[in-house]
Order: C-alpha cells, then sequence, then structure tokens
C-alpha cells in the first residue's frame, strides 16, 4: 500500500515540528511538505498531499481548513479555538466537499480522552465540579479547548440526569476568581513556564472528593493520537469531533 502523503502546516512551531518527526518516521505516511507562514496551503496540495495537519492558530485555521478542502485534502485539526459556531461552519465545508474528512481533536492525548470518558460518566452522581487546567505561558487561548470541551461534556451529562448547578453561596468576588463558566461549570486557567498541558476535574459529595488527573509531560504524547487521526480520517468523509470515534470507544460517534 502506498504511504499517505502528509503536509504539516505550523511546521515551525513546537507541535508542528513533533508532527513533522512522527510523520518521518511512521513507515505508512510520507511528509511531503512542511509548511509555515511565509508559505502556502497551495503548496501542500503542489506537493501531492492527501491530508494537511493544521497546528497553527485560532485567527487562521478557517482560512487553511477551507483552502484545503477546496483543493481536494483531508484535514486533521489540532490547533484550539473550535466552539459550535466554528464546528458548524466546518460541518457546512465539509458539505461541499462530501468526499473529504476533517478530524478536529481538542486534545490528542489518549490519556487526556479517557480523562473526558471518565469524567462525562462521573459527572451524574457528584453534586459539585470544577476543571482546572494548567498550560504554558505561550498559549494564547483561555480556557484551554481540552478544557471547555471537557466541561461541555460534563454539563451534558449532568443535564441528561437532572442534576442541579453546583452549588456556589458567593456573593461577593474578584473578576475571575470563580474561573470562568463553561455551560455553568466552573473552569480554572493556569499559565506557568515549564508547563506543557495538563487537566485536573474535581468531583465532590458530602463526605467524598474524586478527583481526575492528565498530565501532558512532553509533546511526544500528543503523536499517537495524531498519527492514528491521519491515518483514519481518509475513510470517515464529513466531520468527526475528537479521538473517541477513532479508539472505537462504545457510545461514540
Amino acid at each position: 500500500m502506498s504511504p499517505i502523503k502528509v503536509a504539516v502546516i505550523g511546521a515551525a512551531g513546537r507541535m508542528g515540528q513533533q508532527t513533522c518527526r512522527a510523520v518521518a518516521e511512521a513507515d505508512d505516511l510520507e511528509l511531503v511538505a512542511e509548511i509555515d507562514a511565509d508559505d502556502s496551503v497551495d503548496d501542500a496540495a503542489a506537493s501531492g498531499a492527501h491530508v494537511v495537519v493544521d497546528f497553527t492558530r485560532p485567527d487562521v485555521v478557517m482560512g487553511n481548513l477551507e483552502r484545503a478542502l477546496a483543493l481536494g485534502m483531508h484535514a486533521v485539526i489540532g490547533t484550539s479555538g473550535f466552539d459550535d459556531e466554528r464546528l458548524a461552519q466546518v460541518r457546512a465545508m465539509t458539505q461541499r466537499s462530501p468526499r473529504l474528512g476533517v478530524v478536529v481533536a481538542p486534545n490528542f492525548a489518549v490519556g487526556a480522552v479517557l480523562l473526558m470518558r471518565f469524567a462525562r460518566e462521573a459527572a451524574a452522581h457528584f453534586t459539585s465540579v470544577e476543571v482546572v487546567e494548567t498550560h504554558h505561558p505561550d498559549k494564547v487561548d483561555a480556557p484551554s479547548g481540552t478544557a471547555v470541551h471537557t466541561a461541555q461534556l460534563i454539563a451534558a451529562a449532568r443535564s441528561a440526569a437532572d442534576v442541579g448547578a453546583p452549588p456556589d453561596a458567593t456573593s461577593s468576588a474578584l473578576l475571575g476568581a470563580r474561573g470562568a463558566s463553561v455551560d455553568g461549570i466552573p473552569v480554572h486557567s493556569i499559565r506557568l513556564r515549564g508547563a506543557v498541558a495538563h487537566e485536573e476535574v474535581v468531583f465532590g459529595n458530602a463526605g467524598e472528593i474524586l478527583t481526575l488527573r492528565h498530565d501532558s509531560l512532553d509533546r511526544a504524547g500528543f503523536m499517537p493520537g495524531v498519527l492514528l487521526s491521519i491515518r483514519e480520517v481518509t475513510n470517515r468523509p464529513g466531520l468527526t469531533v475528537g479521538l473517541e470515534p477513532l479508539l472505537g470507544l462504545p457510545g461514540a460517534p
């Protein structure tokens, strides 16, 4: 079988560099283009790429994706900033290119995906819940896409189980002291030099606390999920959100 030809957009960034190395080392993939700020998505198509992997910025990713689909390439997106509105825009794009696939993953670490799944399972059984995420200070968005997605999953599970809002008697607070509210779930962002990507979900009931935590200590930990997405996206027309369906987890779409 011929290797899948891959172009990496944002190749000079930390995740882009790691992805280029991982693709180059994979026997069934071929790195055909490293695209960065002075290059064009058209260069990826000219290289013969079947799949583009985007690790850029929220302000440019949508244009990159639209151009990649117009040029007939599948896409794997690791860039942050994909809320419901943006995902709806991506679905509309894929409808115009029905044979192409797009994977948008809030997090490519398998452990982080499992944390989100465990958090969803626990959500209906605890009165209180808060999310804390920690990243390096060069990250441009807060909260992280992973934290937002986690909070949305928790909120949906609590709503389906008819669990009320987490109790909070705070009546006076400094701005931001209680974090951001994502569908009613408090989410706190920490930015520390030396950190990579870390998430903690803390659940509470009377007399007990459950803590779920995942730590990404090196960007190499994201690469199995990135490579899995590249291999699977060509077989999944339309939009796939998250790694859950690619991992075959029960109940995943």
